[in-house]
């Protein structure tokens, strides 16, 4: 009568190594899928980019900065340009370099929206369609760069200070204005030139 129990215990003995090779393998999948979700979150945000076109629409506005003013001013800015800043952000990863070429845009496009933007003696059309290239790069940046941390501390600083300028009479503060913003998109477009010669070359 031994035999039926030793049957039994075989039994359950199978079902429960069954079992634990089902949770085994099961642990291991979920290990899997964490780490797949781990790397999709941290791949170069410039995979799911058309940086090909946002240099497009880079160049219209860096044109369209010059055109719809005269000659850009010689008057040197009080605030010192960022170079440093710059330097700094070019040895950064891909995802800290777009998440700073798309605060920067923020800032410059920020600056562009004050009341007395009228006293200017710029062409209106050209004005108006600068912003709104600007607005779409800034678009375009949103899907690649998903992070919600803050600019960094330093080009907020650098920002509050150019925006001082703007509290200036006179057509001179929009003048240099508009000269620092063409030295800005010229060394954004350079950093996503950058970029693009980077994940170029990792494909």
């Amino acid at each position: 009568m031994t035999s039926p129990v030793m049957t039994s215990h075989s039994c359950i003995t199978a079902e429960s190594f069954l079992n634990d090779q089902k949770l085994h393998h099961l642990h291991h999948l979920h290990h899997f899928i964490m780490l797949l979700l781990l790397l999709l979150s941290v791949l170069p945000s410039v995979l799911c980019c058309d940086l090909k076109h946002f240099s497009h629409l880079s160049n219209n506005s860096r044109t369209l900065i010059e055109l719809m003013g005269g000659q850009l001013t010689e008057v040197r800015c009080p605030v010192s340009f960022p170079s440093r800043l710059y330097r700094h952000f070019e040895n950064s990863s891909v995802e800290v370099q777009l998440l700073f070429i798309k605060d920067s845009l923020k800032m410059i496009f920020g600056l562009y929206r004050h009341d007395n933007l009228s006293s200017t003696t710029w062409d209106t059309v050209k004005t108006r369609h600068f912003l709104e290239i600007l607005d779409r790069q800034i678009e375009e940046l949103n899907d690649c760069v998903l992070t919600d941390e803050s600019p960094d501390s330093r080009l907020k600083r650098y920002y509050r200070r150019l925006e001082k300028v703007l509290h200036r009479t006179g057509t001179t503060s929009w003048e240099l204005l508009r000269k620092e913003t063409k030295h800005h998109l010229d060394r954004l477009e350079l950093l996503v030139s950058s970029i693009r010669t980077k994940t170029q070359h990792k494909h």
